[in-house]
């Protein structure tokens, strides 16, 4: 599957509405159950709808993520990204990520003469790489504990 994504920047009304409609479904997410909603349409019609817990939670990140006046974007965890889009998501130039491909530090799949990589390992990758910095942070505030540097 290629991505197909679609990237959203909220106004700062928009920003102001997601904010409170967040506050409403940070209530809501506990009950882990299928959300009954009742939406208005422009020319007031009214329809029922029903959403699963899994949505309710992705809506409510997504609210939050607008709130702060974020970008969001949805991308599908099967879907296949080029180096470039790869390297664009995780903020590092594209030669350095055809390096760790190259190296097989991240999975991938030829594509003719291009290179996929799925957005699955994509983040595996970078969970990776964020332990390994939590780590290290740990170990350097040990460290400076231990010389009683003040942190």
């Amino acid at each position: 599957m290629s991505i197909n994504q679609s990237t959203a920047i909220a106004t700062a009304e928009e920003a102001r509405i997601a904010r409170e409609a967040s506050k409403t479904f940070a209530a809501l997410i506990p009950n882990q159950k299928p959300l009954q909603l009742t939406v208005t349409s422009d020319d007031d019609i009214e329809r029922e709808l029903t959403l699963p817990p899994t949505a309710v939670r992705l809506l409510f990140d997504i609210l939050e993520q607008m709130a702060l006046g974020k970008a969001v974007t949805i991308i599908p965890v099967n879907a296949e990204l080029t180096i470039e889009q790869a390297a664009d998501l995780l903020n590092i130039s594209r030669s350095f990520l055809a390096d760790l491909v190259d190296k097989n530090e991240i999975h991938h799949r030829k594509l003719g003469r291009h290179r996929r990589i799925l957005f699955e390992e994509l983040m595996n990758y970078k969970k990776k790489v964020e332990e390994s910095q939590k780590a290290a942070l740990e170990e350097l505030t040990a460290q400076a504990e231990e010389l009683d540097l003040g942190y």
